[in-house]
Formats: C-alpha cells, sequence, structure tokens
C-alpha cells in the first residue's frame, strides 16, 4: 500500500493533468485575450516543461530557479562580486572537489565519479544552426513588416517597449535591471493565470482607449484605416 504522502502526490499531479486537458478541449470564447491569444495560457506557452516552471506547476524547481537567481544577484550587487572571479572560483571549487573525490574514494569505500562522455554529433549541430537560421529570419521579417508601417500596432508596442525599458535602465544597473526581468518572467505568468479575465478586461479597456487617442492625431495610415 502507498504512503499517504505519495497518493497525494499522485491525486494532485492527475487533477492538474485533467485541468489541462478541460482547458484544451473546452471551447474557446468570444472574448479577446491579452497579445491576441488564442489558446490556453498553458499550451501558449509551450505545454512543456518550460511553461510548468513558469505558471509553478512545479513548485519546488520554480522556487530553487528563483532562490538561485537571488542568490546570483545578491553576490553581485550587495556583496561586490565579480562575474569573472565568481566563475574562475566555482571552477575551482568544482575541479577541487572532483578532485578529491576521485582520489579519496577508494579509502572511503565509494565509488569514484562517473563523467558522462558527451560528443556533439553532427546532426545536433546542423539542428541547432537551423534553428538559430530560422530565428533569425524570422526576427529580421518581423523588423521589417514593422519598418513599413503596415502594423501600427506592432510598431507602436515596440516603441513603447523600448521607451519603457530604457526609461527603468536610468533607475538600476544592469544586473539589477535583468534580475528584475527574470523576477517578472517567473511571477507575471502566474499572476496573470490567477487573474485572467480582470487583466484581460483592462488590457482590451487600454488599447481601445491608445488607439482612440492616436486616432485623433493627423496621421495618412489612419486615414487609409478608416476609408477601408
Amino acid at each position: 500500500m502507498l504512503d499517504t504522502a505519495v497518493e497525494d502526490k499522485i491525486m494532485a499531479a492527475t487533477e492538474t493533468k485533467i485541468e489541462e486537458l478541460q482547458d484544451e478541449n473546452r471551447p474557446l470564447s468570444r472574448k479577446r485575450h491579452l497579445f491576441g491569444r488564442q489558446k490556453p495560457l498553458h499550451a501558449a506557452l509551450g505545454s512543456g516543461k518550460t511553461a510548468d516552471i513558469l505558471l509553478w506547476r512545479q513548485k519546488q524547481l520554480s522556487g530553487a530557479i528563483f532562490v538561485s537567481a537571488t542568490v546570483i544577484w545578491l553576490l553581485f550587487e550587495w556583496i561586490g562580486y565579480h562575474l569573472l572571479p565568481f566563475l574562475c572560483h566555482f571552477l575551482i571549487l568544482t575541479l577541487a572537489i572532483l578532485f578529491l573525490w576521485s582520489n579519496l574514494s577508494s579509502f572511503v569505500n565509494k565509488s569514484p565519479p562517473k563523467f558522462p562522455d558527451i560528443r556533439l554529433s553532427q546532426e545536433l549541430c546542423d539542428c541547432i544552426a537551423i534553428i538559430v537560421k530560422d530565428q533569425i529570419n524570422e526576427a529580421c521579417l518581423y523588423l521589417r513588416e514593422m519598418t513599413t508601417g503596415r502594423d501600427l500596432k506592432k510598431f507602436m508596442s515596440v516603441i513603447l517597449a523600448l521607451w519603457v525599458v530604457s526609461v527603468i535602465g536610468g533607475w538600476f544597473e544592469f544586473l539589477t535591471l535583468v534580475y528584475i526581468l527574470f523576477v517578472l518572467i517567473l511571477s507575471a505568468p502566474l499572476l496573470y493565470e490567477r487573474n485572467e479575465g480582470l487583466v484581460d478586461a483592462y488590457g482590451e479597456k487600454a488599447g481601445n482607449e491608445i488607439m482612440a487617442a492616436l486616432e485623433k492625431l493627423p496621421l495618412p495610415f489612419f486615414k487609409n484605416n478608416k476609408q477601408h
């Protein structure tokens, strides 16, 4: 008979899986979601391990990542540690532990560490190169479409995002800004999932007000859009 804690974990995992299947099979509502999302949030994030981490479906792993990032930020910002000494000291400590473990394993009746034989295959390198090439091509296409003036929303969203980053970047140092962005990436999806309806309503209202304000400006592409 399984332990009670193990049974609880199995039941919780089963309920989570059932909820995901119900969300994916549930017919989509006509309500507009933030950023034009059509799929459930978990599916929009990839439905994989990354989505589980961002939505805190695996609380121990998400918490460990958050704590590790916080410790690194504290080391660099509060203690005044620098990146190059940190990497060197980390490698020195790791190599020293592995060296002592390999040489003292016979005295403590433990097997020496087994290092995997890691070799990148040509197929894997070709696949990575293709993925990087496709991403660069998509980025170039995105920039070209944005600068042609055909998609005003995309253009204004990028300009607004760059302006916000420039303003916030003036308040903090680069590492602190990266840490803030990391915390937002790790917390915003969970907060959005818990308050999805409210955020979508306010987002749609704000988008309509911004577009209404921009349409009052004497810009030629707004006139063309009104005629259509």
